[in-house]
């Protein structure tokens, strides 16, 4: 890890305060990208979108994160980030502004590890890298460019080399459900410090995809909750907050006990990190959303501080009040741990506060918690 810039642990927020600061904040910085993945939520093309932010705009920007009480993880995605030739340049100054970065790169050949080691060098904490099946055949399907498994293999090779923490990202659709059990116990071989399971949310070109029911999610939440106990990278459920309900109803963990930190200093909060709470993403074009999969837009880092934003605009602060939830998830007596997505229940009602169209739970019929909880 020779030259890698070194910033100091970033404290664990017992007590996250959501309504000033997220947790994590995404950033795709390019929809460039050599691969076209069948659930693609930006629908990512070959070029570079000439409405990118520019590097001077962009390092405002930063600039502007750096603001927050306590500075979100920075998570450089696209498309490809490392079609960005300044990708570098805008690690190095997070950095120095005391804001961690991670990384997703494409699983391309561009990934190189000369160019893994440069971005350590410039400060970056942690990788991850998507796999969507456990063999070639699999994985390159879904990503639908031959090779992109190889090359994804030899990246998380390359960042062990260098000693960068490796998170593995998995998407949870009706496709990839019969790999899940492989893909578990290949994140395991592959030293990920977290297996991060993405549930499916509609939108981009995962319209195409099916979804599981909420009857399966059910199922297979109850078995990822097992298969956890004994793995050795910790699980993170993204678009998939019932898991916690899952787990408070079989008291397999306290809610204190949902959150850890690793030894990157990048860690999971104790509370759910949801859209607009706790979560914040700015596109290509600079254009502020609670998420990504959330596509609501609330203001432009051109004219508007991504802090003012998330702490201010009305769409932020109406996801960060559960009060306001309908159907099932408003009288649930999980929603204070859960609040459901939010994302999907506005692909699926155009409503962000309706209920989570995943969820097969009826409130009242089941654990111990209450809404005072």
């Amino acid at each position: 890890m020779s030259g890698a810039a070194v910033l100091p642990q970033r404290p664990v927020l017992a007590e996250s305060n959501f309504n000033r600061q997220p947790f994590v904040l995404a950033w795709e910085l390019t929809r460039a990208c050599n691969l076209a993945c069948v659930h693609c939520r930006a629908e990512a093309q070959l070029r570079r979108d000439p409405r990118e932010l520019r590097t001077e705009e962009a390092l405002r920007v930063i600039d502007d994160i750096a603001r927050f009480d306590v500075p979100p993880v920075l998570i450089l995605t696209g498309g490809d980030p490392m079609r960005r030739p300044d990708l570098n340049d805008l690690i190095r100054h997070a950095t120095e502004r005391g804001v961690r970065c991670t990384l997703t790169p494409a699983g391309t050949a561009l990934t190189s590890e000369r160019k893994l080691a440069e971005a350590q060098a410039a400060g970056l904490s942690r990788i991850a890298v998507s796999l969507d099946g456990p063999t070639a055949e699999t994985h390159d399907a879904f990503r639908r460019v031959d090779g992109s498994f190889g090359w994804s293999m030899d990246i998380i090779a390359a960042a062990h080399r260098l000693g960068i923490p490796v998170q593995i990202h998995t998407t949870l659709c009706r496709r990839t459900l019969p790999y899940l059990e492989q893909m578990a116990d290949l994140a395991e071989s592959l030293g990920a410090v977290v297996w991060a399971v993405f549930c499916l949310v509609p939108t981009g070109r995962g319209v195409d995809l099916d979804e599981l029911t909420g009857d399966e999610y059910e199922r297979v939440f109850e078995w990822l909750a097992e298969r956890s106990l004994t793995a050795s990278w910790n699980l993170k459920l993204t678009e998939g907050y019932h898991y916690r309900r899952v787990l408070m109803q079989h008291q397999r963990a306290p809610v204190a006990g949902l959150g850890f930190q690793s030894s990157d200093g990048i860690g999971r909060a104790t509370r759910a990190v949801n859209a607009g709470n706790g979560f914040c993403f700015i596109s290509h074009i600079g254009e502020i959303c609670p998420s990504g999969f959330l596509p609501v837009v609330a203001g432009n880092v051109r004219s508007d501080s991504v802090v003012d934003v998330y702490r201010n605009h009305p769409v932020f602060q109406e996801l960060r009040d559960p009060t306001l939830l309908k159907g099932k998830c408003g009288v649930c007596e999980f929603r204070a741990i859960c609040g459901g997505s939010r994302s999907r229940a506005f692909a699926h009602t155009g409503d962000y506060l309706e209920s989570d169209t995943a969820c097969a739970y009826q409130p009242g019929t089941g654990g111990n918690m209450t809404l005072a909880d």
